[in-house]
């Protein structure tokens, strides 16, 4: 049988390898306008490589195509079910977080345990619930509308369709969003004074302490 030597050239490479971090701990995407096929392979192939995700905004996803066309197909996908019995599926979801899900989740053997784990560690709301509204969020350049959709297409607000086809709480998503942008605005405002007041405070002792900083300089530091 092959042997692996234990030489220190396997040693140095391990050493260097758990010295990276491989993932974020957790990786929050705004899924707002962003292509629901493109968005939900790029998630699929992260989450089983290992990485954690929370999908936010997921009403405000895009699907290429027009409104009708895809209340069209959606309609017909709700025509599928069991004909012996239908409480065994399959399940049609109408929240577009779940959508979402379900997207992700053709696209992952989820029945093997492999699969299972990569499903879930992937999480996916409306709007931006607590504790996600304070935490950093990103997007994917590679499943954006405007970079991936030719201009004049049509296209289709995921939330838009959910509501066509029988999700009821729109009207509740989008009031607790006006108020989670009201609140995050204020903070932003007094966020922007406070720094205000700190970067005209370090003008004003600038003199002062020039000789300081100098010094603190010389040594590698800001």
């Amino acid at each position: 049988s092959a042997r692996v030597s234990s030489g220190p050239w396997l040693s140095l490479s391990f050493r260097i390898a758990s010295s990276k971090r491989m993932f974020e701990k957790l990786v929050v995407i705004d899924a707002r306008a962003h292509l629901m096929g493109r968005l939900a392979s790029i998630v699929a192939k992260q989450l089983l490589s290992g990485q954690k995700i929370v999908v936010v905004r997921a009403e405000q996803i895009n699907i290429s195509g027009s409104l009708i066309r895809n209340k069209l197909k959606y309609m017909a996908f709700l025509n599928k079910r069991m004909n012996t019995n239908p409480r065994r599926g399959p399940f049609h979801h109408r929240a577009p977080s779940k959508m979402f899900l379900r997207a992700v989740r053709g696209m992952i053997s989820y029945k093997s345990p492999r699969g299972r784990a990569a499903l879930a560690r992937l999480k996916v709301f409306e709007g931006v619930p607590a504790p996600y509204d304070k935490k950093k969020r990103v997007v994917v350049p590679k499943a954006l509308r405007v970079l991936r959709l030719a201009p004049g297409r049509n296209f289709t607000v995921l939330g838009d369709l959910a509501t066509h086809v029988g999700w009821k709480q729109a009207a509740v998503v989008s009031k607790l969003e006006t108020k989670r942008v009201s609140r995050s605005a204020e903070y932003f405002a007094k966020k922007q004074a406070v720094l205000k007041i700190k970067a005209q405070a370090a003008k004003n002792v600038a003199g002062a302490v020039a000789e300081a900083t100098a010094t603190i300089k010389q040594f590698g530091y800001q």
